[in-house]
């Protein structure tokens, strides 16, 4: 039996640090569910979660959409995250709100538009997962994806527990049972993720009640080392939103998009800084 690595946390860290947000725009309305988030070029690439177009929208500094690439070959069931290496986006389409899907996938796209080359399918299933019965406290959601190296990570969104499990595939096309290889007791559900491969940043933004989100770092992460990891927690100064992608620019400086909620009249983006 493989061994689990465990990374059991000294605990949550409260921290006195002040969070600002020093820019903020105001997305279209084709954005109103963004749900991922990534830098390409000189634009940020986002998409929409369930029922959405399977379409890619590159948007500019101040949120304007200056192009959109559609995924003709795959549907939207609920993309959830987008990652990237030097060669591929990687979009997980892996929303699982109530344990009940067993057609789990990531799609792998060519990062120029131009490529001969055809998306592809990385299709997966939980081997813990027993039952597809409706669960309203789901375990084997997911909305939080990253590259490392030459595997891709997942976090689950697990409402039962407020812990995340780490899970991590291979990125060539095929099936497999994803491998769980961590937990993260992050006393929270975890609705995105990113990781800064220069400075070894993990940063996942994440609630506990739905009311209030927060991003939540931990320095040096490596999938390697079976250490006591310290998490620090941020809460996002927004009003009521929902927000499910996160991109690093640094260590204190962060990227992020925010839903159409009741209490805002259009989906945003906005930077974060930790002073």
């Amino acid at each position: 039996m493989k061994k689990i690595l465990l990374f059991y946390l000294l605990g949550i860290c409260y921290n006195s640090f002040s969070q600002i947000i020093t820019k903020s725009y105001e997305l279209s309305s084709k954005l109103n569910e963004t749900s991922g988030l990534e830098i390409y070029e000189d634009y940020f690439v986002t998409h929409n979660d369930s029922g959405n177009d399977p379409a890619l929208f590159f948007i500019d500094k101040e949120g304007k959409i200056i192009k959109t690439r559609f995924i003709t070959k795959y549907s939207n069931h609920d993309w959830e995250d987008i990652t990237k290496d030097n060669n591929y986006f990687y979009i997980a389409d892996t929303g699982n709100n109530f344990d009940n899907r067993k057609n789990l996938n990531i799609i792998k796209i060519p990062l120029d538009s131009n490529s001969q080359e055809q998306v592809q399918k990385i299709s997966f299933s939980y081997p813990e997962q027993k039952e597809f019965k409706y669960n309203l406290k789901s375990e084997f959601d997911a909305e939080a994806l990253i590259t490392i190296g030459e595997s891709l990570i997942l976090f689950t969104k697990n409402r039962a527990t407020k812990s995340t499990q780490i899970y991590k595939l291979p990125k060539s096309p095929g099936i497999y049972e994803a491998e769980k290889i961590a937990e993260l007791n992050t006393k929270a559900i975890i609705t995105g993720a990113d990781y800064h491969q220069e400075t070894q940043t993990l940063a996942l933004t994440a609630t506990i009640d739905f009311s209030s989100y927060y991003i939540l770092t931990i320095n040096k992460f490596s999938l390697d080392m079976d250490v006591n990891f310290n998490i620090n927690k941020y809460e996002i100064p927004i009003q009521k939103c929902q927000v499910e992608a996160i991109k690093i620019i640094s260590p204190k400086n962060f990227w992020l998009t925010s839903e159409d909620e009741m209490d805002n009249k259009s989906a945003i983006l906005f930077k974060v800084e930790i002073i």
